[in-house]
């Protein structure tokens, strides 16, 4: 069975994804990278 990746993104590399996907001035390959690693973050628990 495959084991599954538990690997998370920390809150200092969310936060430039998300800066990187906001700004204008980056690639399309940049703001894919920045995606994939916002996507591997934790969901927040604030409702």
């Amino acid at each position: 069975m495959a084991k599954r990746n538990t690997r998370q993104t920390s809150k200092r590399v969310a936060s430039k994804a998300s800066k990187i996907l906001n700004d204008g001035r980056y690639s399309k390959n940049s703001k894919s990278v920045a995606g994939s690693a916002l996507s591997q973050t934790r969901p927040s628990k604030k409702k």
